[in-house]
């Protein structure tokens, strides 16, 4: 008996709904008009985390493993004759983290596993569609 409660206890510290159900990444499908477009995905510190030509899916992380720790990313998009762009890419809860920890009891999976995991979040937009500007084009 005493075993079956200290296994209970543990799931019950040890889950988080975000964490069963979501992934610590997130895959981030890049599209322009016109393809072919060079691209660089960076992280908060600067840092380019993926580079490419488009259209590409790039698989992004989602948390740094710190506490409430999440990413933050800037997509730039280059292509000679067009207008450059920068798209920022947000990471806000999702709903497995809002709602999903109210049946294991919430507490253990807002506070302690799933704010380390990064299955919590999700990137936004979910997937990036571009139409580039020409240079010198009138609106």
């Amino acid at each position: 008996m005493r075993r079956l409660l200290l296994a209970l206890a543990s799931a019950w510290f040890l889950s988080g709904c975000a964490t069963i159900v979501g992934s610590k990444t997130q895959d981030v499908p890049i599209q322009t008009w016109p393809q072919g477009v060079r691209f660089v995905v960076q992280d908060e510190t600067g840092r380019a985390v993926a580079k490419g030509v488009t259209p590409q899916t790039v698989s992004l992380q989602k948390s740094d493993g710190s506490y409430f720790g999440k990413k933050k990313y800037t997509l730039q998009l280059e292509q000679e004759g067009y207008v450059p762009q920068t798209i920022p890419l947000e990471l806000s809860p999702n709903l497995w983290y809002i709602l999903g920890n109210i049946p294991l009891g919430g507490i253990p999976g807002w506070l302690i596993v799933d704010p380390f995991n990064g299955g919590m979040y999700k990137i936004e937009p979910a997937r990036i569609y571009s139409n580039m500007s020409l240079v010198g084009a009138r609106s």
